[in-house]
């Protein structure tokens, strides 16, 4: 099933309650239990979580979801919610609730363990791991020497149908809203349109693309840099690379992070869990199971991973990352959604 961008969900905000919100009204009795809205898939931290339940002694219980989904579903639950942290899988919708006013300050001793590029401005949210946008290649049908140096040579004539995209997910949609951040909404209109015309193929999501990177069906195709990393351990001869633009959209850094919700009446238990997600053997965690970025200074990336800080990304805030509804315009404009 396709994801609908958060835009058309905030249109159907009151439906996504009705839908989401079974089971989780205030209940005074679970007072007690740090309650946690997941972006994040279970298989990727649920591992995790419960190693915190143990270490912290804590009574954990997490819903799990669509990112944008949860994040609508926090701004309809509103005060009533009994929710005490989001941990999203991109900054945008992080973006979007400190934007409403449903977020608490991070302490600045959490906050500085991370750099200032990975975290809100006013402090209101963090990143826990990175994950870099990549041009994942066929090392079959590509040289080298022939891969684009920024997402504008996608454009061209001998990449004419040979480029996959996913235009309904949520990183690409913040790989579109940073670009409309460096280039402007018209030029980010024209590419898309272009890349359009040059024959680009829908995917619903980013394993679907590198399954069809694999197999030759396209030449490259544009996702995040974790994805392949997971191929690579299900199967280390999978015959694709990742290839990092310099200073564009394409090679833009996201995070996934977290926010303390304003409804929490469990802030320092919640600030715990940050701190424990931000040890060295967590951050490991990312590293090596997830293989994203781990974002803590003095943690090393997944094996054959480029350092992050060696990536050439574009300067971005990525508090910008939260006006995707303008996204879902440029992208409907151009003809993409």
């Amino acid at each position: 099933m396709k994801r609908l961008p958060l835009a058309i969900n905030l249109c159907a905000g009151a439906l996504a309650v009705v839908a989401l919100g079974g089971g989780l009204a205030v209940n005074a009795q679970q007072s007690k239990t740090l309650t946690i809205y997941s972006g994040r898939e279970e298989k990727l931290i649920g591992p995790l979580i419960e190693k915190a339940k143990k270490d912290l002694k804590l009574n954990i219980q997490v819903r799990y979801g669509d990112t944008a989904e949860l994040a609508i579903a926090l701004l309809e639950e509103g005060n009533n919610s009994r929710a005490d942290m989001f941990f999203a899988q991109d900054a945008g919708a992080l973006g979007t609730l400190q934007q409403r006013g449903r977020t608490l300050p991070i302490p600045g001793t959490l906050l500085n363990k991370v750099d200032s590029r990975y975290r809100s401005p006013s402090g209101n949210w963090m990143g826990i791991s990175g994950r870099a946008r990549v041009v994942n290649y066929n090392t079959k049908l590509v040289k080298k020497s022939d891969l684009p140096k920024s997402i504008w040579d996608l454009t061209q004539p001998k990449w004419r149908g040979k480029v996959g995209w996913a235009p309904t997910n949520g990183s690409f949609q913040s790989f579109v809203t940073a670009m409309r951040k460096l280039e402007g909404d018209p030029k980010t209109v024209q590419w898309l349109r272009a890349m359009k015309k040059n024959g680009v193929k829908d995917y619903g999501k980013n394993t679907a693309i590198l399954e069809a990177v694999g197999r030759g069906e396209i030449h490259l195709g544009l996702a995040n840099n974790y994805y392949l990393g997971r191929f690579k351990k299900a199967n280390p001869n999978f015959p694709v690379a990742a290839h990092y633009t310099n200073r564009d959209a394409g090679s833009m850094v996201n995070i996934a992070g977290v926010s303390v919700l304003k409804t929490t009446d469990q802030r320092k238990d919640v600030e715990n869990l940050i701190n424990y997600l931000l040890r060295t053997d967590s951050q490991n965690y990312f590293a090596e199971q997830t293989t994203e970025y781990p974002l803590v200074t003095g943690t090393k990336p997944a094996s054959g991973q480029i350092p992050l800080n060696k990536l050439t990304p574009p300067r971005l805030d990525l508090s910008q990352l939260s006006d995707l509804p303008g996204t879902l315009r440029v992208l409907q404009q151009a003809g993409v959604l």
